[in-house]
């Protein structure tokens, strides 16, 4: 399936719903993490935006790489940093044994895996995804983009779950609120995912 036609699946199976608020300059994130994001991740940024799958799956903003922060992001190079280092001290299935990835974080999920692309290869379009799944605490490779990745997950097209948890696995279809969107919720003590009143919106713990 080409590109365009894995968007447009997953524009089917899960409706953006809002507009994309989340702004890039991917000139700027080129420069900084030395390559091109993936199309299928360029694409899915400007028609969904940052934000939270089914409120299981966060899809991560785009950050620059190396630049200073007063305070810590908790976005896309912090949780790059974090799963580099776990990379090192945790299991792999044998294909990953012995490989020295160059890790990228795009998502992170309610039960705590990491899904990231191998960016080793200049062609961006070619980057596979690697999931660290936490209960197992295995990495795992799956050869497809983002955005493939997404669809076969809904669809449970993989011959194994990705995740920790099916909250996200073989539903057929899905909700997505952006982060902005679902943080405007809490506050103003609404049910992030049906907008309505809930005495319990914004309450942690």
């Amino acid at each position: 399936m080409s590109e365009e036609a894995e968007l447009e699946m997953l524009l089917r199976l899960m409706p953006p719903g809002m507009a994309s608020d989340t702004r890039v300059d991917w000139d700027r994130m080129a420069g900084s993490w030395g390559r091109r994001f993936p199309a299928g991740y360029r694409r899915f940024i400007e028609a969904y935006g940052s934000g939270i799958v089914q409120d299981y799956l966060v899809v991560i903003e785009p950050e620059p790489a190396g630049e200073p922060y007063e305070e810590p992001t908790d976005g896309m190079r912090e949780h790059t940093a974090f799963a580099r280092n776990m990379w090192h001290e945790t299991r792999k299935t044998p294909e990953l044994e012995g490989t020295t990835p160059q890790l990228i974080t795009w998502g992170v999920d309610s039960s705590a895996d990491y899904l990231c692309w191998d960016a080793s290869d200049q062609d961006s379009d070619r980057w596979p995804v690697l999931v660290y799944n936490r209960g197992d605490s295995l990495w795992r490779r799956y050869d497809c983009g983002m955005v493939a990745f997404l669809v076969r997950s809904l669809r449970a097209d993989f011959p194994d779950l990705p995740f920790g948890d099916v909250s996200f696995w073989g539903r057929g279809s899905a909700s997505y609120v952006t982060q902005t969107e679902y943080m405007r919720r809490l506050k103003e003590g609404l049910d992030p995912w049906t907008g309505e009143p809930d005495p319990d919106a914004g309450v942690s713990g």
